[in-house]
């Protein structure tokens, strides 16, 4: 085995001891998660509520109610949402470890993760494109006794097309025949592209257009617009430096080869902006991680102020009884 491969091995072994641990120990411990009970009104006969819900509070609430009452069980410790903070802290780890290199932790954590996406989506596909959309159109009776009680629909014959071009789309699986799928993917492919050509004419090639039409020569209430002018005259020169520089017809010597060159500077001005803008939104993520690790799992940070508490219960605290 090697060495890296022994060294997590260990980490996960004793992050798994430390999350019994800290577990086992109950109310109070780090990465804890409480919860409001919280009653559900079902009908209009019965608005105080038939069903209980919960919902997550602050530790800081649950500390101040325990102060006030502690025989109270309205506020209460969470061991679901506990044992879910707890996973997603060393899962955000998991993945993280792919930093020192690949190893079975992170394989592990990537395998999961591709499988609980790939199994949450079917059933989101299921319920909310399959049924409504294609039973719920073939047999709306059957569907409406079955799984959704507020359906009003028509049968509708139309949809045994796209139901037929669905378990074609299937027959690629099969051993044999699987030149059959082939038909309803060109469809899909063909219906896609003709319906994104359209959308993209109208919201970025027209909309690139219409935004460079713009004046030169700025004039408002006060005056002459110097930067509102600059502006839109960097934004046409610009853009026809780009233009001269994807135009081959003519070769680029001379004013065409340094309106090219001009071209090339503000199309890698422009690749580096959203390559920076890409980047600022991973490290958005990853700052978001890191909070979730400091604060809610192990509690090093409060920006929020979600465990403040006042002088008595902090008392208690101190005192052991909460």
């Amino acid at each position: 085995m090697q060495r890296s491969t022994m060294l997590w091995t260990l980490v996960m072994v004793v992050a798994a001891a430390f999350l019994i641990g800290r577990t086992l120990q109950g109310e109070g411990g780090r990465g804890s998660a409480y919860v409001r009970v919280v009653p559900r009104a079902v009908d209009e006969d019965h608005p105080e509520g038939r069903w209980q819900g919960v919902e997550r509070v602050d530790p800081a609430e649950y500390w101040r109610a325990q102060a006030a009452d502690p025989a109270q069980t309205a506020v209460r410790w969470s061991p679901a949402n506990t044992v879910g903070i707890w996973l997603a802290a060393l899962f955000t780890l998991a993945v993280l470890s792919f930093l020192a290199g690949d190893n079975p932790v992170y394989k592990v954590a990537e395998s999961i993760l591709v499988g609980v996406s790939a199994a949450y989506w079917m059933v989101v596909g299921f319920w909310e494109v399959l049924v409504p959309n294609l039973l719920g159109k073939l047999m709306p009776g059957v569907i409406q006794a079955w799984a959704l009680p507020g359906l009003e629909a028509e049968p509708d014959l139309s949809y045994l097309v796209p139901l037929t071009l669905g378990v074609l789309l299937l027959w690629r699986l099969a051993p044999r025949g699987a030149w059959i799928g082939r038909w309803p993917m060109a469809f899909i492919i063909g219906v896609f592209c003709g319906l994104r050509l359209v959308t993209y004419i109208h919201a970025d090639f027209l909309s690139q257009i219409r935004n460079s039409i713009v004046p030169l020569v700025v004039m408002n209430e006060r005056g002459f617009a110097f930067w509102d002018s600059v502006r839109n005259v960097l934004t046409v020169f610009g853009m026809l430096a780009c233009l001269v520089y994807f135009f081959f017809s003519i070769e680029h010597r001379g004013a065409v080869g340094k309106c090219a060159r001009a071209g090339i500077w503000v199309l890698m001005i422009t690749f580096g902006a959203a390559f920076g803008y890409t980047v600022m939104g991973r490290i958005a993520l990853l700052a978001i991680r890191l909070e979730f690790l400091f604060d809610d799992w192990l509690w090093l940070i409060d920006p929020n102020n979600r465990r403040v508490v006042d002088g008595a219960t902090a008392l208690l605290q101190s005192a052991g009884i909460l």
